[in-house]
């Protein structure tokens, strides 16, 4: 895992490569440098569109391309396609069940120097409400890859969440992406962890932390979380009595409710939620920010010891 890169980067590569294979069509709200798309432009210009700071016109207009057809990624950064654009998602996109793929750049709190004004901790919250909605967080570079492909493949709305901060490599290119489907890391015993976009590794290193003190703690990445795997959380609650989850999200709304909302519905135990805890973020380096709201393998390991010492 020694490698980094930005899942944002991994986008725009992914882009760019489809473009080869499908008669896809890339919009971008003033922001291609950023999120980039600007990667697609130069390669294909004539599939390219720029609607300027625009957000809510750039949804309504993908939507009505995609009404003909054509499938269409719509490219902002997280706060401003999720916050911004809501209304047109929800009426133009989702609800007539459209071809366009929102691809959500510079989610999450590592966003750094930006602030809180560009740290959207609440988009998978938003996504989650609207019907019809697919939202994927992936981990690492080539679960991007994959994803972004998948995307494509798919029939109906995906909202596809990238980061800012270059993150370790966890898998390569042989890897196989599903989309709904979680992917088990390591079985577990006592615990298991439960994680989502740049948190998985975190939850891989927590893991091997709790190893060394005696405890056999599973770890599972769900890069989707609508439709979430209701059945590989059932069964690591069967099998642990002990769930932790942890994600670059408030815990309201995010991956921490999904999976609170399977336990409850199936299998109840302990559940202990990683991540912002309703607050906004602020200013400041990625890795001193991940450190100040405890997202870290450190705080991760913490919380799963109170999770097991839930245990009846």
């Amino acid at each position: 895992m020694a490698d980094k890169k930005a899942t944002r980067e991994s986008y725009g590569l992914a882009l760019a490569e489809l473009g080869e294979k499908y008669d896809i069509l890339v919009m971008d709200a003033d922001l291609s440098k950023s999120t980039k798309t600007d990667t697609f432009k130069k390669k294909f210009p004539e599939r390219f569109i720029n609607t300027g700071i625009a957000e809510g016109n750039m949804i309504a207009t993908a939507a009505g391309i995609a009404s003909t057809g054509r499938v269409v990624f719509a490219s902002s950064f997280a706060m401003f396609a999720a916050g911004r654009a809501f209304e047109q998602i929800r009426n133009s996109v989702a609800y007539p069940n459209l071809n366009v793929k929102i691809g959500a750049t510079h989610a999450g709190i590592s966003v750094g120097e930006d602030g809180a004004s560009h740290q959207c901790l609440e988009d998978i919250g938003i996504m989650r409400t609207i019907p019809n909605m697919v939202i994927i967080n992936p981990a690492d570079h080539w679960e991007a890859m994959k994803a972004v492909e998948a995307a494509v493949k798919y029939n109906g709305p995906v909202y596809l969440r990238f980061g800012r901060l270059a993150v370790p490599m966890m898998f390569d290119e042989n890897y196989e992406f599903e989309i709904g489907k979680g992917v088990t890391l390591k079985d577990g015993q006592d615990a298991t962890i439960i994680a989502t976009g740049l948190m998985v590794p975190e939850a891989v290193e927590a893991a091997k932390m709790l190893e060394a003190e005696g405890l056999n703690v599973g770890v599972i990445n769900i890069h989707t979380i609508k439709p979430i795997d209701k059945d590989i959380i059932k069964a690591a609650a069967e099998k642990t009595g002990a769930i932790v989850t942890a994600e670059e999200h408030n815990v309201i709304g995010g991956l921490g409710s999904a999976v609170a909302e399977v336990l409850c519905e199936t299998c109840p135990c302990p559940l202990l939620r990683v991540g912002t805890q309703d607050v906004f973020g602020r200013s400041g380096k990625p890795a001193e920010l991940l450190e100040m709201y405890g997202l870290t393998a450190k705080n991760i390991a913490e919380n799963v010891k109170k999770a097991i010492a839930l245990k009846k």
